[in-house]
């Protein structure tokens, strides 16, 4: 009885020198070395300004890339660093309807990110990343602003992760 239990003891301890430990985040590894990262203030630099966006998006980053990757977040510049600003805050017409009557707004943030990695220059990349959503015309924007702002960052957060440190 106590052969049985050795048996897959001893082949599972043979096995599991041969294999390697990578830090495992959301969809990506990351390279082992990569030990801090940094989040600069993201300037509103858009012609329509939103006065929290700012402050929402740098708080928005700094939890999300603590939440999902082992990076301990600093003050000072860490291994890699965000840094950027908020390009556009924009909100048009979408489609018309009988008379001339906009039937859908489209609401749209960008926002321009520079990132650096330290450890791996190859990975730096300075780019715009943006999204949108479209509501009905007949609803007043600043009923639907908050919540479709909260939607646009997340999907602008998971963006700028996958560019950072998945690499698609």
């Amino acid at each position: 009885m106590k052969l049985y239990f050795v048996s897959p003891l001893l082949i599972f301890l043979l096995f599991s020198g041969c294999f390697t430990i990578s830090y495992s985040t959301k969809g990506g590894s990351l390279n082992p070395n990569l030990e801090t990262v940094s989040v600069q203030y993201f300037a509103n630099r858009a012609t329509r300004v939103n006065p929290t966006l700012s402050q929402k998006f740098t708080d928005g980053l700094k939890e999300f890339l603590e939440s999902n990757t082992k990076l301990r977040v600093v003050n000072t510049i860490g291994d890699v660093d965000f840094s950027g600003e908020i390009k556009n805050y924009q909100i048009n017409l979408e489609a018309v309807a009988a008379g001339d009557i906009a039937a859908k707004t489209r609401f749209t943030i960008a926002i321009r990110v520079k990132y650096t990695n330290s450890i791996n220059p190859d990975d730096n990349f300075d780019t715009s990343f943006s999204a949108f959503r479209v509501f009905d015309s007949s609803q007043n924007f600043t009923s639907v602003e908050e919540e479709l702002t909260e939607e646009i960052i997340d999907e602008i957060l998971d963006k700028i992760y996958n560019k950072a440190f998945v690499n698609w």
